[in-house]
């Protein structure tokens, strides 16, 4: 299984963007969420300068973040800069909305964004809409200033419905998931996505791997695997679902129903602890800060050890690769983690156990 790293936009990105590529690891991927981290085309520009082989992917972008032709501008200037080696991931956009008070878009919206970045990159026409006025539109400016020659690769990000993967199919991309460890669940998203397209002609150069985030803690000899370092290294991952539950708790309660009683009350604990309600209209300027940063001591105790082995890679070297085996079985192509605690050395782990 390829290896890649996944972190937030910031001044010396691309220090790490250097680092990676030195280890070996495939690809280096910056968030796309704007009132909490920097913005992605912004670090991947630092990136492309400084590096020469590894793959960049912005992972989300979302047509509820961004127009079609602004992403595609910035997609195709990428481009210019690190030719063929640009990755665009694209969502509903579930966290970036949510951090502004906003429920995500469609997924229709989302096929028709994605529809038209894959016409614009590739130096085609596409129709643009805003209200009932429709024009074709196309990059007037393309030669030094974007590259629509070299191929971009898309990936649809993807949980657990199989809307998006559905679209992924019919738009011949890859797929990407967060926190979703689950074999039988891959096996249902690539389900959806081979029955997507099975009536839609296939691009030559378009892509189809799967990417999943997660965290990766290797344990010393005799270590606790729901230790303080355990907790820390897969913290955000496991704040950040909770962080989920509580905003949307009044809105989908069927998806805290699918939690258990520990983990519906740490959902309540963390509402008490942020001084908010799941009805609160500014709920989010109280869960969202420092989303998916390293986590304060004081809320190690909502790291459950449940969701530590649902959403991360927590054991022993050979528990570990024994786990990955599982994914890659699964058709997953590609493992990224999201390291907080130490960024070299979490990539450096990484890359002496895959590459």
């Amino acid at each position: 299984m390829r290896a890649g790293v996944v972190v937030s936009a910031h001044p010396g990105v691309e220090d790490l963007a250097v680092r990676a590529e030195e280890l070996g690891l495939h690809s280096f991927w910056v968030n796309d969420t704007p009132m909490v981290h920097g913005d992605p085309f912004v670090a991947l520009s630092l990136c492309a300068k400084a590096t020469s082989r590894i793959r960049l992917g912005i992972g989300v972008t979302s047509p509820a973040l961004r127009s079609a032709p602004a992403a595609a501008s910035g997609l195709a200037s990428l481009n210019a800069l690190a030719p063929g080696r640009i990755i665009c991931g694209v969502g509903t956009g579930n966290t970036a909305r949510r951090t502004l008070g906003m429920r995500p878009t469609t997924a229709a919206r989302l096929e028709n964004f994605t529809a038209a970045l894959q016409d614009l990159c590739a130096g085609r026409s596409t129709e643009y809409r805003e209200g009932d006025r429709v024009r074709d539109i196309r990059f007037l400016h393309t030669g030094a200033h974007v590259n629509t020659a070299d191929p971009i690769e898309f990936v649809v990000a993807a949980l657990l419905g199989p809307k998006a993967a559905a679209v992924a199919g019919r738009r011949g991309t890859g797929l990407i998931s967060f926190g979703l460890l689950d074999p039988t669940a891959w096996h249902a998203l690539h389900d959806a996505r081979r029955h997507a397209a099975q009536d839609t002609p296939r691009d030559p150069d378009s892509h189809t791997d799967s990417y999943v985030v997660t965290s990766l803690h290797m344990l010393n000899e005799d270590e606790d695997p729901h230790g303080d370092a355990a907790r820390d290294a897969t913290g955000h991952l496991v704040l950040s679902l909770l962080a989920f539950a509580a905003d949307t708790a009044a809105e989908n309660p069927a998806f805290a129903e699918q939690l258990s009683l520990e983990e519906r009350e740490a959902v309540r604990r963390l509402l008490d602890r942020r001084g908010t309600t799941a009805t609160a209209p500014d709920r989010h300027t109280k869960l969202y800060p420092n989303y998916l940063g390293r986590i304060a001591p004081q809320d190690r105790d909502l790291v459950l050890p449940s969701l530590m082995n649902t959403l991360a890679l927590v054991g022993t070297r050979d528990d570990l690769l024994a786990r990955i085996a599982t994914l890659e079985q699964a058709g997953i192509d590609e493992l990224l983690i999201q390291p907080v605690i130490d960024p070299p050395t979490e990539m450096a782990q990484l890359a002496a156990l895959l590459t």
